[in-house]
């Protein structure tokens, strides 16, 4: 299934929003932001062990976290629907092991069983979720793996920011984009074929938290994953699953 026409100059139109607004629009750029970045890029870099690996990163945007996977030494591939935010990407990276593609993920001309890895920051949902799903199957090797970090819909204030219009509006959201509930997203995976799904809610460190109270917030939101009932409503999912190395096993549609 392809994402509608529609929908694609929505996310392109986006893209050229976040041109306009900056990358504040994101919120990686503050005191806490950082640290939250920072923490997402050590959970990419630790999954992407290996060498000489074939990635996917899906919607790279400017290259924010496609700088963390460079790093790896892998070979990436960074796609976005947007060539305005693959641009600016392609000043921030200047890696001989990373190439900058204008695609989406819902259909793609790349190899089936290509990939080793496919990664992603925040792009899922974004996405036409069953065929971006069915579409990463497809392009992962027997036994590749991928791994996003995604906004938790349990959680009160992007529950709200995700489902008022006026809301998402002035949050600069795009308008089809949504988040989460992780035993939905976790069943949409099941089905799709995938195995050894890990779904984790995480996150309770607000972009927006002063840098003075950072020392003593930090660990003390570390600590809230923890705790049963309370971790559910942390911001952010940790989104992970494998493809089966043989055939016959999992539910592939």
């Amino acid at each position: 299934m392809i994402m509608s026409v529609k929908r694609l100059k929505r996310e392109i139109e986006h893209g050229r929003v976040i041109l306009e607004k900056g990358e504040c629009i994101w919120n990686w750029s503050s005191p806490a932001g950082r640290i939250r970045r920072e923490r997402r890029c050590r959970f990419f870099t630790s999954f992407l062990r290996g060498r000489q690996k074939n990635v996917l990163e899906i919607g790279c945007g400017t290259g924010i976290f496609t700088e963390c996977f460079a790093r790896t030494g892998n070979k990436i591939f960074a796609i976005d629907v947007s060539r305005e935010l693959l641009n600016e990407a392609r000043k921030r990276v200047n890696s001989p092991n990373v190439v900058f593609k204008v695609k989406n993920a819902h259909q793609s001309d790349f190899k089936d069983s290509w990939f080793d890895y496919v990664v992603g920051s925040s792009i899922l949902h974004h996405l036409d979720i069953e065929p971006a799903l069915k579409n990463i199957f497809h392009l992962l090797k027997p036994g590749g793996k991928f791994l996003f970090t995604e906004p938790n819909m349990i959680n009160p204030q992007i529950a709200l920011q995700k489902n008022i219009s006026f809301l998402k509006k002035w949050a600069g959201d795009s308008p089809d984009e949504t988040a989460f509930v992780r035993w939905r997203i976790r069943k949409k995976i099941q089905h799709q074929g995938f195995i050894n799904v890990r779904v984790e809610p995480f996150d309770f460190l607000h972009p927006a938290m002063p840098r003075f109270l950072l020392p003593v917030i930090e660990p003390a939101a570390t600590q809230l994953e923890s705790l049963p009932l309370i971790k559910e409503i942390a911001g952010s999912l940790i989104i992970a699953a494998e493809k089966p190395a043989k055939k016959g096993v999992g539910n592939v549609p």
